[in-house]
């Protein structure tokens, strides 16, 4: 039975933060801060590592679910989809070259090993493509025969042949087609891994106008009952610190979508904003009326009959 499933890698390190003061200070005065802090430890014998979990989700718990669960910035919820340990991902050797181990790496989710397929998620849909076309532009069309990016242990055997930069056999003399009366190479049939899952599916296809979904629950919740009132704080701050430099349309669009997800959010935001102008330019900032969306937006029903800080009601975004 297939599955859709989400994967995640959680630090076995802990988690530390720099402040938006320290990360500006090493930025500026030691770009290669955090990549000798990960060789160091790495040499040191102290290598960095990470869990990781799954969660699952049924075809039909994908039907079902209230929210779009292929939507990248959603989450699934740990109660309804617990975290299950499969493993974990050690980072424990540095590279002898970083230019032919590292700067010529090509990492692309469609490197797919069989039983694992894609999902629906558009974003991935996209990146199934984009990132290999990005490797052919920048390594080459053979770039999956560069040590670093070839199978380990094992010669693979395909009708891929010629471009720039061939550095294998090329094929020999076999033929480039398939099939040929040539005993060339054919598709593994073994444990049915030459088979993808499919769906029976009916029905019209349509475009479908996705702007009404609900896209202000989750973040609530993170904003009310995951962080703290000193991580509040701080992410408040960093939002207003980038938000002050945008022109004063798009702060006050941005700032009544945060407002849609808490008041608190939004008010938090809009203070430190005008704070910031203030001291740019002495004086308090006076906002302007901007007009409505275009199409509207809604606003989940528990906030319809509160505010934002510029009068944005549901009707109106």
């Amino acid at each position: 039975e297939a599955v859709y499933v989400k994967y995640h890698f959680k630090t076995d390190q802990g988690i530390s933060n720099l402040t938006p003061e320290q990360a500006s200070q090493l930025a500026s005065s030691d770009g290669d801060y955090a990549i000798r802090d990960l060789y160091n430890a790495i040499a040191k014998g102290n290598p960095p590592s990470w869990t990781m979990y799954v969660q699952i989700m049924t075809y039909d718990q994908a039907k079902q679910s209230p929210f779009n669960p292929f939507d990248l910035t959603k989450i699934w919820p740990h109660n309804e989809y617990p975290l299950h340990e499969v493993g974990r991902l050690v980072l424990d050797q540095n590279p002898d070259n970083y230019f032919a181990q590292v700067e010529q790496l090509a990492f692309s989710p469609s490197h797919l090993i069989p039983g694992i397929e894609p999902s629906p998620d558009k974003m991935l849909q996209a990146r199934l493509f984009s990132y290999p076309d990005t490797h052919r532009h920048r390594l080459g069309a053979n770039y999956q025969q560069i040590p670093v990016n070839a199978p380990l242990h094992m010669n693979t055997n395909n009708y891929q042949r010629d471009g720039p930069m061939t550095v294998n056999s090329n094929g020999g003399g076999a033929p480039n087609y398939f099939p040929n009366m040539f005993h060339g190479s054919r598709p593994s049939v073994k444990n049915g891994n030459h088979r993808w899952h499919s769906d029976n599916a009916t029905g019209d296809v349509e475009r479908v106008e996705t702007g009404d979904e609900d896209n202000f629950s989750q973040c609530r919740d993170f904003f009310l009952k995951t962080l703290s009132a000193e991580e509040r704080d701080r992410l408040t701050t960093n939002i207003s610190n980038h938000l002050a430099n945008a022109s004063e349309p798009i702060r006050i669009r941005a700032i009544s979508n945060f407002a849609c997800v808490h008041p608190e959010y939004g008010k938090a935001i809009s203070e430190k904003v005008k704070a910031q102008l203030k001291d740019r330019y002495g004086k308090a900032v006076v906002q302007a009326e901007v007009s409505a969306l275009s199409p509207m937006r809604t606003v989940p029903n528990d906030l319809k009959s509160q505010t934002c800080p510029f009068g944005f009601q549901s009707s109106k975004l």
